[in-house]
């Protein structure tokens, strides 16, 4: 809630100009008023684009002449995913799954299930999981587990945002966009009760 005024936005700013140093300028130290809420454009949309290009260059390098096939997390990841596969100079397929977890609580409760699995067999395919944020790991978990019993050739993550304050598994993404302080985040298939996944920028 950052209805404090502005020295609280000059506060956020500073936590995510320490973590994320090439993604902010000083244009991003106003607030942003979008959609009835005011909030803080933590990471612009071209320090995005400049991200997502580069993991995908990476993606590249470590699959040389080989297909990979990615599988995004509906529905954060989504946006990700699409920009991500038009930057991968590979031959690439792409999948669905989405979870949902059990329980009222704001915080997952742990209890994670499957309510879209894949539509086809992942079995000897080099699989790429898209994430749109590794926090709890809770989910990923369940979902590496659930990927590996189906026999991929290699199985890698790879996420937009990593919040490892929240981290309660011991997991971890191969392809990271940005390393975030514990904020709750917006924007760019992030949302909050089904809105803001349209926003242009990460915002807080």
């Amino acid at each position: 809630d950052h209805d404090g005024g502005y020295a609280e936005y000059c506060v956020v700013h500073e936590n995510f100009a320490y973590a994320l140093p090439d993604a902010i300028d000083d244009q991003d130290a106003a607030p942003l008023l979008c959609a009835g809420i005011i909030g803080f454009r933590a990471i612009r949309r071209a320090a995005i684009e400049r991200r997502v290009r580069q993991v995908a260059g990476k993606i590249a390098r470590d699959f040389k002449g080989q297909r990979v096939h990615l599988v995004g997390v509906l529905k954060g990841a989504c946006i990700f995913l699409s920009d991500l596969i038009r930057e991968i100079d590979l031959e690439v397929s792409v999948d669905f799954m989405a979870v949902a977890s059990y329980g009222r609580e704001s915080n997952s409760s742990g209890q994670v299930k499957l309510i879209k699995d894949l539509d086809s067999s992942i079995e000897g395919m080099n699989v790429i999981l898209v994430e749109d944020i590794l926090d709890t790991g809770l989910t990923l978990s369940y979902l590496l587990r659930v990927l590996r019993q189906r026999r991929p050739k290699t199985l890698r993550v790879a996420a937009l945002l990593d919040k490892p304050a929240q981290r309660r598994e011991d997991v971890k993404a191969d392809y990271v966009g940005f390393t975030i302080p514990n904020e709750f985040v917006v924007g760019y298939g992030l949302d909050y009760a089904e809105r803001y996944r349209n926003l242009k920028d990460v915002c807080i």
